[in-house]
């Protein structure tokens, strides 16, 4: 049932609003001038370490994480947030080893680094490759998981919900590039993050009887402490998805060091840096940010099991908490942190599917001839 006051629309209405204007008005361009290829690719290499952090963040952030870890704390708990400890330790490592040679490189993306480090043939296999990946596998299940968080919150049929998400990240992104995509990052952020909160500690609150957060928390504490458990044991059921320390150990560390070092759809902010310093200033933020995650994205779904929430599967229980709990005005503002995360990340993939199939497709092989900067850009765009 849909529990949406006039104000929840209106809120959402307001945030929609800002982010078009924000993202319209910096894609702008002088009178007589014209977006060169490193303007709308790289953001004419002039991102500053806070704005490189935030779109890290709001790009790496979906419905995936507001419903599948909320999900997963619910049926495992705190272990589940490995994944984002072990990311921002990742961070710090790809700051310091792998952007100063990057940004030697001067690359606009990362099958132009493999075409240095090796030669043409492996370059244009791993565009092909990521191309196929962002588009039918990233693209689509961004698009699908977020219009299910729409559908089952505001109960908007799917094909409508796919549509708008689409249409919405597609406008800005499209005319205005990465530095329309990184700068309404930073407002996604902001909600995301505050949205995130604001419902972590209403749920709590509420589990406490109206004592606190912090008294909410320290209950959960108590009573679930099974749930903060972040080196299964064997004997846990959950076991085979978090096998023990292996989680810190083990793979985990390839996937992550490929997903914050090597792919294009998050390592792009950082190749469109003032300078080496501001880049890694940037990803040292977005590692901070990481560390907060978890209380927005894994403690309400633990808050869900404390209060043996009426849900037939785990991915239920962030929805479950905003019908449940989240008072009119607050719940708009939490519904506006969900969408962010979603179109963002929409926005980001959008941009860099597009950086790579102009830059290392359509300029090698479609025109072999040299290309102008108009045309790269509107073959971006």
């Amino acid at each position: 049932m849909n529990t949406f006051s006039i104000l929840d629309y209106a809120i959402f209405i307001g945030y929609a609003c800002v982010i078009m204007f924000i993202g319209l008005f910096v894609s702008r361009t002088k009178k007589g001038q014209a977006k060169s290829s490193q303007d709308y690719f790289l953001a004419s290499r002039s991102l500053a370490w806070w704005a490189i952090g935030a779109s890290i963040i709001a790009s790496n952030i979906s419905a995936e994480q507001f419903i599948g870890m909320s999900g997963s704390g619910f049926a495992i708990g705190l272990g589940i947030a490995s994944y984002e400890f072990i990311a921002a330790a990742t961070l710090i490592i790809v700051a310091v080893f792998f952007l100063p040679i990057y940004l030697k490189a001067n690359i606009y993306t990362m099958p132009q680094f493999l075409e240095i480090r090796y030669d043409k043939r492996v370059k244009t296999i791993m565009a092909f490759f990521w191309l196929l990946v962002f588009i039918f596998v990233n693209l689509t299940s961004i698009l699908y998981l977020g219009a299910l968080a729409i559908n089952k919150i505001m109960e908007i049929d799917m094909f409508w919900s796919i549509f708008s998400l689409a249409l919405f990240a597609g406008i800005y992104s499209i005319y205005g590039g990465l530095k329309a995509v990184a700068i309404t990052d930073l407002v996604q952020v902001v909600f995301l993050i505050g949205g995130g909160l604001l419902t972590t500690y209403i749920s709590l609150d509420y589990y406490s009887g109206g004592q606190g957060g912090v008294v909410g928390f320290q209950m959960l504490l108590e009573n679930v402490p099974e749930k903060f458990d972040l080196i299964l044991d064997k004997n846990n059921p959950n076991y085979s998805y978090l096998p023990g320390v292996g989680v810190i150990l083990g793979g985990l560390w390839v996937s992550a060091l490929y997903y914050f070092g090597c792919n294009q759809y998050i390592i792009q902010r950082a190749l469109a840096a003032k300078n080496l310093h501001e880049a890694q200033l940037g990803l040292l933020f977005a590692g901070f940010l990481k560390i907060i995650l978890p209380l927005i994205v894994v403690i309400p779904g633990i808050v869900a099991f404390a209060l043996e929430a009426p849900i037939d599967k785990p991915d239920q229980a962030y929805p479950w908490l905003m019908h449940s709990f989240i008072p009119s005005g607050i719940k708009g503002i939490a519904f506006a942190a969900l969408v962010a995360a979603v179109v963002s990340s929409l926005a980001s993939m959008i941009n860099s599917i597009s950086t790579i199939f102009t830059m290392d497709i359509y300029k090698e092989y479609v025109t072999r001839k040299e290309t102008s900067e108009k045309k790269l850009v509107n073959i971006g765009g």
